[in-house]
């Protein structure tokens, strides 16, 4: 069975990354390696953060112990980066979105949910509701742990190899920002974000319903068919 590491200590998105893909993988979070890397994402494109975070993890795994079964065949890395682009703010907060309100204060890390939403609806407050369109977007990365004997490849060599092998997928969600938040569920932006053709926020649809909407599934939809037949080929 095919292992698939969710780069990712969020409960919520490795819920949804499982309900989406099915119980045909084995799946595994970052809440089990205590040890692994926190990668900086500091790239400036969803990709960018998606491919370091995949490829930062593979080559981190790639080097502990075989004992734990990491240098397995069917060992995949998974991560992805998403973002809220809003069409009357140019596109922001986008890559930012996680921290948006933390851009505010120049602390790094994350911002709280909340505090995040706030500073949206601050920002379109004088935004009328027709001009108030958005889209989430997400790119997912899947790298492969390359086993095989590496000692005679050059760092370089070795960092190349993992990014060769990475594969990138993306899907997206067209909507609209509220006026305020609605509803008990969902995470993130959900309580503001209403998709195309629906009335009510993602916080709002449930889960089944979101899982059908998002950008994330969409975005793993198109990874399946790729994710099932991966045979990921080994350095010599």
């Amino acid at each position: 069975m095919t292992t698939v590491l969710l780069a990712t200590r969020n409960a919520h998105k490795a819920g949804e990354i499982r309900a989406i893909l099915g119980g045909q993988f084995r799946y595994l979070t970052l809440q089990a390696f205590p040890h692994a890397p926190t990668v900086v994402e500091d790239a400036n494109t969803l990709a960018g953060n998606a491919t370091k975070k995949a490829t930062e993890l593979a080559r981190w795994f790639a080097a502990q112990d075989s004992g734990r079964g990491m240098q397995d065949l069917g060992f995949l890395v998974l991560a992805d980066d998403s973002g809220l682009e809003v069409a009357a703010l140019d596109g922001r907060p986008g890559v930012h979105s996680a921290r948006f309100a933390a851009l505010d204060s120049g602390l790094p890390g994350n911002a709280p949910d909340a505090d995040n939403n706030a500073k949206l609806l601050r920002l379109l407050k004088a935004v009328p509701m027709e001009k108030r369109t958005a889209r989430f977007r997400c790119v997912l990365a899947l790298t492969p742990v390359i086993t095989g004997n590496v000692e005679s490849a050059s760092p370089v060599c070795y960092a190349d190899e993992f990014e060769m092998q990475t594969q990138l997928f993306e899907g997206a969600c067209e909507g609209r920002i509220l006026l305020a938040a609605t509803g008990p569920g969902g995470f993130g932006y959900d309580p503001l974000f209403v998709p195309a053709g629906f009335a009510l926020s993602f916080a709002e649809l449930g889960e089944d319903v979101k899982n059908r909407l998002s950008h994330r599934s969409k975005a793993l939809a198109n990874l399946r068919g790729r994710l099932e037949s991966f045979v990921p080929r080994n350095l010599q």
